[in-house]
This record gives structure tokens, C-alpha cells and sequence, in this order.
């Protein structure tokens, strides 16, 4: 069966359908299932192999292309030596694609927006995925999966796959495992990637180093229309959305849009060779949804033409490298016996205020070289 072939799929298989994943070591959610792909109290899923999740994948199968997203987001050794042997023969499968990012401040309709967007979408041909990277359960570490309820539509679109993720912590509301998941999508043909982090500030520009596009999405009519609203957003912004532009708001979004544009014109360009713009958009009645997709592949044609788009997948993968490796050192570094065990001690001491934290940092740091 083809990427493209979803028809051959169980009926309804919208992200609305929790699927089951790997057992154990997935940012504290259980991994039990059934034997009809839900979860069940008691059972096991059988961990596949790794051809059973390639195959699955390329093949379009929207079940396994979830089980081997929950795969690579597995922290178990075992399940993450599969996921590299998956990921390392999905690789060269990729799709061409385009990856948009999606912040903004909260209630500015980001997902409303995105079901808009990507039913639009859907209706030209494209294969949609969203990953919108939910925060994560304070008792579970589990995603709340808000986003994915408010996206019905989209979700029920045989042609669009929805994965919320949660954000385990990680600075900037980026999912531990974004990327893999972006590559996951491509290699299952979704040639339209929207990555919807969760609000917005300084730590956000970390969407930026996995996406093509990014995309500002705010509000008109909240007093200040900077407030809340971190300079550097706004200067890695490709494009600036002021939502909600309808009824009696539409002429204090024109205003807002008009204050922007201003304030753009004082800030160097995100990206070399483009010129970012402020942008008017209704999700509630559709007006200037498409538009503002419009401004996406004007954008690509542009990038694609004078090389920038290549150079930044390249740059992106570099970064990727590097964040991998921080990751795995971090990781060894916690994991050390004697590390944790005085961890806890030198804890206690700079809470007492009996050393500085700069000094424990350095005790354990010793510790961890010396080994």
C-alpha cells in the first residue's frame, strides 16, 4: 500500500482515538493496549520489529505511524535501540515537506486556526500532520492532550494526522522528541508539517531551529499588544497574525495589525531575503486563513530559490547533532551512582546556604570527570 493509500485504514482512525504505545519509559504514560489498538488494563502490547515499524509507516498506516512515534518518545534503552534502527532506514523516505511553526499568546485561537488551516489544506491535496506539543501532567508527565480535543475536524480528516506531545519539562515547550516525530511524518508522506508549541516567550525560539516557517499568531484588543509578548518572539517571526479580526473586533485588529507593521520595520528580518509582514485572520468565520498560506509558499519559492531554505535544514541538522549530544551527556551525568548520591547532599548544603551553588555544581562536575 502506498503512502498515500489511507483508504485500506480502520474506519475513523482520527487522532481523536488515543493509541496505545510501547510499554513502559514514555514520559510516565503506560503503555497497555488491546487487541483492537486501545489501551486495556492488564495487557501488554507486543514491542514490534523494527521492520514491522518501517514498513508500517511507509505503507501510510496511520495505528503503526502512532505506535512508532510513541516508540522514539520511549526513554526505555531497549526501546530506543529500535526507534534508531527505524529512524536511520526512514531517513532517506522522507517526503519534500514544509514545516510551519505556530506560537502565540494564550487564547489568541491557535487551534482553532490550525483545524482552519488544515482542512483547508487537506481540500487541495495536501497530507496534514500536527504535533502540537501540550504541557505536561504534573502527576503523570503524561500531555494533557487539550489541543487535540479542540480539533475535531482535522482530527476526523483521513487525510490529516493530529500527535499531541507532551513537553516533559523541556525549556520552550518543545516535546523531547519533536524532530523524530517531524521525520516520522515525512517518511509517512505528510508533505504539510505544523508544529503548535505551547504559548508564547523567550525559551520559544526553539521552534525555530526545526521548522521552515514560523508564524506568530495574536490577539487585538488586550491593551498593550506587546504585553506579554518577548521581543526576540517577534524578531525570529516570519510572519505575525493578529487573529480574531471579525465583528465589532475587526477595526481594533486593523489597528493592531497597522502597529505592527511599524514595529516590524524597526527589526531585522528572521530569515535573509524575506521581508516579515503582519497578517489579518478569522478562524471563527475562515477570512484570511488561506491567505496567510499563500504567504507561506511565496515564502518557500523565495527561500527554495536563493538557497537560504537549504542552508537552514542544513544549519537545523547541525543543531539537532548537538542538541543530541548535550542530551546524552546530561543523561550519563544524572545517571552516575555517585553523582546522584551527592547530588542530594550538596542540595541540602546550598539550600541551608552553607556553600554557593556555583561551588556544588563544581564538586559534582569533579566527581563526574574523574570517572
Amino acid at each position: 500500500m502506498s503512502k498515500k493509500d489511507k483508504d485500506k485504514q480502520p474506519e475513523n482512525p482520527s487522532a481523536l482515538n488515543v493509541r496505545g504505545g510501547v510499554t513502559g519509559g514514555h514520559d510516565g504514560m503506560p503503555g497497555n493496549s488491546s487487541a483492537n489498538g486501545e489501551d486495556a488494563p492488564g495487557t501488554r502490547r507486543r514491542l514490534l520489529s523494527a521492520p514491522e515499524y518501517i514498513d508500517g509507516v511507509l505503507s501510510g498506516d496511520r495505528v503503526l505511524l502512532a505506535r512508532a512515534i510513541t516508540l522514539i518518545e520511549s526513554n526505555a534503552a531497549a526501546h530506543q535501540e529500535v526507534a534508531q534502527e527505524v529512524l536511520t532506514a526512514l531517513l532517506p523516505e522522507r517526503c519534500e515537506s514544509t514545516r510551519v511553526g505556530i506560537t502565540g499568546v494564550p487564547g489568541a485561537g491557535k487551534s482553532t486556526f490550525i483545524e482552519v488551516l488544515g482542512t483547508g489544506l487537506t481540500a487541495r491535496g495536501h497530507e496534514v500532520a500536527v504535533t502540537a506539543v501540550d504541557p505536561s501532567s504534573s502527576l503523570t508527565g503524561g500531555s494533557i492532550l487539550g489541543d487535540k480535543t479542540r480539533m475535531e475536524k482535522l482530527a476526523a480528516d483521513p487525510n490529516a494526522f493530529i500527535r499531541p506531545s507532551p513537553t516533559g519539562g523541556t525549556l520552550g515547550g518543545v516535546a523531547r522528541k519533536t524532530r523524530e516525530t517531524i521525520m516520522l511524518f515525512e517518511a509517512a508522506g505528510y508533505d504539510v508539517i505544523l508544529v503548535e508549541t505551547v504559548g508564547v516567550g523567550q525559551s520559544e525560539i526553539q521552534v525555530r531551529s526545526m521548522v521552515d516557517f514560523f508564524l506568530l499568531v495574536l490577539l487585538a484588543g488586550a491593551g498593550d499588544e506587546l504585553q506579554g509578548i518577548k521581543k526576540g518572539v517577534v524578531e525570529i517571526a516570519d510572519a505575525i497574525l493578529v487573529n480574531k479580526a471579525d465583528g465589532a473586533n475587526l477595526s481594533a485588529a486593523r489597528a493592531a495589525r497597522s502597529g505592527f507593521e511599524r514595529v516590524l520595520h524597526y527589526l531585522r528580518p528572521a530569515t535573509e531575503g524575506w521581508t516579515t509582514g503582519a497578517h489579518l485572520s478569522s478562524a471563527a468565520t475562515g477570512d484570511g486563513v488561506m491567505d496567510l498560506w499563500g504567504v507561506v509558499e511565496k515564502f518557500v519559492k523565495i527561500t527554495r530559490d536563493s538557497g537560504v531554505f537549504g542552508r537552514r535544514r542544513t544549519d537545523q541538522e547541525k543543531l539537532w547533532v548537538g542538541s543530541l549530544v548535550s542530551e546524552g551527556l546530561e543523561d550519563l551525568f544524572r545517571s552516575h551512582p555517585g553523582v546522584s548520591e551527592l547530588m542530594a547532599v550538596l542540595e541540602q548544603q546550598v539550600a541551608r546556604g552553607e556553600i554557593p551553588a556555583t561551588a556544588a555544581a563544581r564538586k559534582l562536575l569533579d566527581l563526574f570527570r574523574k570517572d
